[in-house]
């Protein structure tokens, strides 16, 4: 089961990243022939999209088993920044030529108006975009993880820079009967490298300071409680914290098994429990159990415990 998830999650994250290099190359290729620069823009984003989250699943990494994931966090959160500052470099350099180009056209007058297939191409990368999102969107939101506000978030920008570059086509388009209008292609194209510098610099400034640890609310996690009240053994869970770090979640627990049992028998319950954790849900990483005894408290407790106890309480 936790094989077939993940690679569920593989093929998901895959699919954004393939649809984002064939949008990239697919608006590229039309912008560079109805000579939209506003167009050339959005495929240079779309290509930042694609690097970004290739950066994040990196099929250089090798596949991992749950022993030897905990142990390989550490490693490859310090590759990590290493890769994202090379990537951001590039795309801060794509987003600056972009730019530049944007003005050089503003200031020398050189104007075109582009073609009706800019236009159609970029109505439908829109269209494409959103519903590959939806898809994304939905897949991650029930693995609980936290993984579909991140896309939510990246997926704003994405459709703010395409909503851009369409008004600045479809305003050009206009600009056979206002000769003023033709400005604004090279206007939405300044706007669309802006887009793109603020994406390249968050990605570094990310890489740099590291994942954000942030706590899952209890919605989120209520999952995770009842997978360990189902381990037999578990009378009940004190204390359950789980924290997001990535693509991973850690989690703290406590539970409370038979005071009566060994310290051997409690072990192997709460490895049992951990296990079952790690197995039910591919994206949690270390977790770290605590075994206490079960106490009921005031009025269930009486004196006859303590009469039958065996133990001693007195040293001898």
């Amino acid at each position: 089961m936790n094989e077939k998830v993940s690679a569920s999650n593989e093929t998901v994250a895959w699919t954004g990243i393939l649809s984002d290099v064939t949008l990239a190359v697919v608006k590229g290729s039309f912008g560079y022939i109805s000579g939209s620069k506003a167009l050339l823009g959005d495929a240079l984003y779309s290509g930042a999209d694609a690097a970004a989250r290739l950066a994040e699943i990196g099929p250089w990494r090798p596949a991992e088993t749950k022993q030897k994931k905990a142990r390989s966090l550490d490693q490859r959160s310090s590759k990590e920044p290493v890769l994202g500052v090379a990537i951001s470099v590039l795309i801060m350099m794509g987003g600056l030529q972009i730019i530049f180009s944007a003005i050089r056209d503003l200031t020398s007058g050189h104007l075109s108006m582009p073609g009706q297939l800019a236009l159609i191409t970029i109505i439908g990368s829109i269209l494409v975009n959103e519903a590959v999102f939806q898809y994304q969107y939905r897949h991650f939101k029930k693995r609980c993880d936290g993984s579909h506000a991140a896309y939510a978030d990246s997926h704003r920008f994405t459709l703010y820079t395409s909503i851009t570059v369409f008004a600045g086509i479809t305003l050009s388009m206009g600009g056979g009967y206002f000769h003023p209008l033709l400005y604004m292609d090279p206007i939405a194209a300044l706007l669309a490298g802006c887009m793109i510098l603020r994406k390249g610099y968050t990605l570094i400034a990310s890489s740099m300071s590291g994942k954000k640890i942030q706590e899952l609310p209890f919605e989120e996690a209520a999952g995770f409680i009842e997978t360990v009240e189902r381990v037999q053994g578990v009378i009940r869970v004190e204390y359950l914290k789980a924290l997001e770090e990535g693509r991973y979640v850690n989690l703290q627990v406590k539970i409370s098994v038979n005071p009566r049992i060994t310290v051997m028998e409690a072990q192997d319950i709460s490895e049992c429990a951990r296990k079952l954790l790690q197995h039910r849900f591919v994206h949690v990483g270390e977790v770290h159990m605590d075994v206490v005894p079960y106490d009921p408290g005031y009025p269930y407790k009486s004196n006859h415990e303590l009469v039958d106890n065996d133990i001693p309480t007195l040293l001898q």
